[in-house]
């Protein structure tokens, strides 16, 4: 019998652990675990753990600058001027669906406030797991305030800058808008676009330290750049005359239906513009709001167009200044000609046999225009019309300014030359031409036109413009034959509707055929009538244009009434002394 404690030969005992020994053990493979954790922490992820503990402690901060305003003159304001853009904070409404129990009752009461239907709100508030939405922008304080005495439960609001235009569609062409560019808002079009940079300011930035809770430490090491907010930017414009003319704008293109419109006023002496407007307009404050983006472009400075008999005071200034003709010079108008082929007659067609210079600009006659660009000859007519601006970019600082062409009227040919005199066959702008006609009643010198008086800094520097002059067009003598001579297309010519009583003004229609791939439309015109006032000391250029209006067959029926009522408010609005009985 084999004892009870004996063992069989090879046996190994067995192993017992102790407490000690499982504790022991235990700590072993803990150690093991946290020195894998540091390996991972401080070598293979350091650079993440760092920017986290940094994030923790660490402020950066960006800081916004305020956007700059924009001014126009006002001569009634207190300061001389009146702002046409400035911020204005506003408040999102936003709605916290997960805090909300009863999307149904919080619906019917915000619908009458904020004009949103019940069934677009509910869609918005029933979504019990959504922390945010949006339910309205740019709220004024009125409505925050009425809201707020409701006390709805997760209803909130947050503050933003916006900007604001307070005279909407009347200065929308000048201003432009300041919108979403892709992802980035910035100023389109406009002031807000040309002036983007400098209206935006510098961003500032804020480095310090925080505390468990968030909040900023002025202790410790911390670095601040303050923001540097936008410049100010004045404007030439007459808050009153822009507010008049667009008004008057508005109602003759409603009337005639006309497919655009549009009116410059600038002071010939120094180029600046007092008012710019195009028909139609738009809101910026609700630019996103427009069923075409083409109402954005600012066809005063972008709207290329044969501008037709307008132009026949240019092809006479180029005639007297050269000196092949008068006033008195005479040609036999015989009612058609042909040139390289083509045959040119007169706007209506008829002969006018004997007539002077004068009398081209009243009557208009084509067949005179090309009399005076066959006597100055092609090569010099082209200069000419290059000199006076036409062809070129004035330089104004407004986004979208187009050159206009004169490739044809390049070529040098008679044909081109023929059609040009009388203002076909290239393009200019409405800006172009006021410019142009502001040289005749400046004594023959071109000016640069412009729109911003100034720019004013934070810092209180001011940038002032200057008036500039491009180039002595014609002479002065020549100016003021020509001046006369177009003083009588208002007193006996096609524009009679253009006067004012007690003085001398002067100016020209255009009545252009409006061009298709196939010829030109005899059924729809552009009209424009270009002029300046009083001719004894010019203070103003008018320009008033209106493409495809209906109901009237020329420039005499659309533009000049127009033409007129606005002249006669500049010569009421600046108290001008009249300068005949």
């Amino acid at each position: 019998m084999v004892p009870r404690h004996a063992r069989r030969s090879g046996s190994r005992p067995v192993r017992r652990y102790s407490r000690l020994d499982i504790l022991r053990y235990g700590f072993i493979i803990l150690g093991g675990l946290i020195v894998i954790r540091l390996f991972t922490v401080q070598i293979l992820h350091n650079s993440y753990y760092t920017a986290l503990a940094f994030n923790n402690h660490e402020l950066f901060q960006d800081l916004f600058p305020e956007r700059g305003d924009i001014l126009v003159q006002d001569p009634y304001s207190a300061t001389g001027t009146a702002p046409i853009v400035t911020n204005r904070a506003l408040a999102e409404v936003h709605a916290e669906p997960i805090h909300i129990q009863n999307p149904q009752t919080t619906a019917e009461a915000l619908s009458p406030i904020l004009h949103i239907t019940v069934a677009d709100l509910i869609t918005q508030l029933d979504k019990p797991n959504d922390p945010d939405e949006i339910l309205k922008r740019r709220v004024p304080e009125e409505v925050v305030a009425a809201i707020a005495e409701l006390n709805l439960p997760g209803i909130t609001f947050r503050q933003e800058q916006w900007r604001y235009y307070p005279e909407g569609e009347y200065t929308a062409h000048l201003t432009g808008y300041f919108g979403y560019s892709d992802e980035d808002r910035k100023g389109q079009y406009g002031v807000e676009g040309y002036f983007d940079t400098e209206l935006a300011g510098t961003p500032g930035f804020l480095k310090g330290e925080k505390d468990a809770l968030g909040r900023f430490l002025t202790i410790g090491d911390s670095f601040i750049e303050q923001a540097i907010d936008g410049d100010d930017v004045v404007l030439t414009i007459d808050k009153n005359v822009q507010f008049y003319a667009c008004e008057r704008l508005k109602a003759q293109a409603e009337k005639l239906t006309a497919k655009e419109g549009t009116v410059i006023v600038l002071q010939p002496k120094t180029g600046a513009v007092i008012a710019m407007c195009n028909y139609p307009s738009y809101d910026p404050n609700t630019y996103n709001q427009v069923e075409s983006i083409d109402v954005f472009i600012n066809s005063a400075v972008s709207d290329e167009y044969e501008a037709g008999s307008v132009i026949k005071a240019i092809t006479m200034a180029a005639g007297l200044d050269r000196g092949v003709v008068s006033p008195t010079t005479t040609y036999n108008d015989v009612g058609q000609i042909v040139i390289d082929g083509y045959h040119i007659s007169n706007f209506d067609g008829k002969a006018y046999g004997s007539q002077t210079m004068t009398s081209v600009l009243e009557n208009s006659l084509n067949l005179g225009a090309i009399f005076v660009a066959q006597q100055v000859g092609n090569e010099a007519l082209y200069q000419y019309i290059h000199n006076f601006g036409f062809g070129e970019s004035t330089g104004i600082e407004l986004l979208g300014e187009h050159d206009g062409d004169v490739a044809e009227l390049s070529k040098l040919k008679d044909i081109y030359s023929a059609t040009a005199s009388y203002g076909h066959g290239f393009t200019v702008t409405p800006i172009q031409l006021a410019a142009a006609y502001g040289a005749i009643a400046n004594n023959g010198q071109l000016m640069k036109p412009y729109v911003v008086a100034e720019r004013q800094q934070p810092s209180g520097d001011k940038i002032v413009t200057q008036p500039q002059p491009v180039r002595q067009v014609i002479s002065a003598a020549t100016a003021k034959t020509l001046t006369a001579m177009l003083v009588n297309v208002i007193d006996y010519g096609h524009a009679k509707r253009a006067q004012v009583p007690g003085y001398f003004l002067a100016g020209k229609t255009g009545t252009a055929l409006v061009a298709t791939a196939s010829g030109y439309d005899a059924h729809r015109h552009n009209d424009t009538f270009v002029g300046f006032g009083p001719v004894s000391d010019p203070q103003f250029v008018l320009l008033v244009k209106m493409n495809e209006p209906n109901g009237v067959q020329y420039a005499e029926g659309s533009v000049v009434p127009v033409w007129g009522e606005i002249a006669q408010y500049l010569v009421n609005y600046y108290q001008i002394p009249p300068d005949r009985q």
